[in-house]
């Protein structure tokens, strides 16, 4: 076994140990704060939009064409290093902006400000890690010819928005473990001081939880998958182009864009069902849209590009 060859199978085996360690712990901390038997129910009802989710990235990625280690990867950082960092960023941030702020100003900076800031960046770091790789296109006249050129636009595009996809729908699965798991054990507390253990109970009797249920796996699963789709985009457009100041630009631009989109989001729970319903309507509905008119522009497949010329856009095949 060559050198080479033995420092990444040691990488690798660093990887797998430190994202198991993170899966450990991030179990622990959500268990203290769900309960055992919450824990249980909030993954049992999270999994459910997952296959969805996945099966559209994995449509999508019939484009781009990563190998499965890279998207297993993204899933696994998503679900477990990204979501302990924001677990424990976001306590941090937000106890430090109560006591700076005060009780209201302090937690609205928190949900809207600090927390995405805080997400979109753990997110947004092994996008980085696999999308680096990626080789910018090359100087006219000396690469492929146009339509190859935009055979590799196309895969470097779906490329971004599959691992930014990917990442965020690992992270909003364990997410959704601890919102479902909490409310369903505040549910049970508060069934438990009104009526005891006497009566058969019922699906009334857990509004909380359908009600979070409804919202964050069957309304918006899409939504995290959304926002960081925008920070891989910015990313692959940035390492695919030529020109200088867009190159500089764009990725720092889809990340502030997943930011704000966040950020926006986020207010929206604090403006009552109405006004929830009008940001649903008219923010999140028409980017999802144009996110998703994009997707189906990066999966096309236009002819004219050999398979080796493609590869080399892709991280990994390079």
């Amino acid at each position: 076994m060559s050198r080479p060859h033995r420092l990444r199978t040691a990488g690798g085996a660093a990887l797998v140990l430190a994202l198991g360690g993170c899966a450990v712990l991030l179990l622990r901390l959500v268990q203290r704060q769900t309960g055992t038997t919450g824990l249980l129910v909030g993954l049992g009802l999270a999994v459910l939009p997952v296959p969805f989710v996945l099966a559209a990235l994995t449509w999508l990625n019939q484009g781009a064409r990563l190998p499965l280690r890279r998207l297993a990867l993204c899933l696994a950082w998503g679900s477990c290093a990204a979501t302990l960092i924001a677990l424990l960023a976001n306590g941090w941030a937000g106890s430090w902006l109560v006591a700076a702020q005060g009780s209201e100003r302090g937690q609205a900076l928190g949900a809207e400000l600090a927390t995405p800031l805080i997400e979109e960046t753990a997110k947004g770091l092994v996008l980085l890690a696999v999308m680096l790789p990626m080789r910018r296109r090359p100087r006219r006249g000396t690469g492929p010819s146009p339509r190859a050129r935009v055979r590799l636009r196309h895969r470097r595009v779906a490329a971004g928005l599959v691992l930014g996809g990917t990442t965020a729908c690992g992270f909003a699965f364990t997410e959704n473990v601890l919102y479902l798991g909490r409310a369903f054990t505040d549910d049970q507390q508060q069934r438990l001081d009104s009526i005891g253990l006497g009566l058969t109970p019922s699906l009334r009797d857990y509004d909380d939880t359908v009600h979070a249920f409804l919202l964050r796996a069957l309304l918006t699963p899409f939504a995290h998958p959304l926002f960081t789709a925008l920070t891989g985009l910015g990313l692959a457009v940035s390492l695919g182009c030529a020109r200088r100041w867009t190159a500089r630009l764009a990725a720092p631009a889809g990340w502030l864009a997943a930011v704000a989109l966040h950020g926006g989001w986020n207010a929206a729970a604090g403006l009552g069902t109405h006004g929830f319903l009008a940001v649903y309507t008219l923010l999140m509905v028409p980017c999802f849209t144009a996110l998703a008119g994009l997707a189906l522009w990066a999966r096309s497949r236009p002819g004219g590009l050999p398979r080796h010329a493609a590869g080399a856009a892709v991280p990994g095949q390079g």
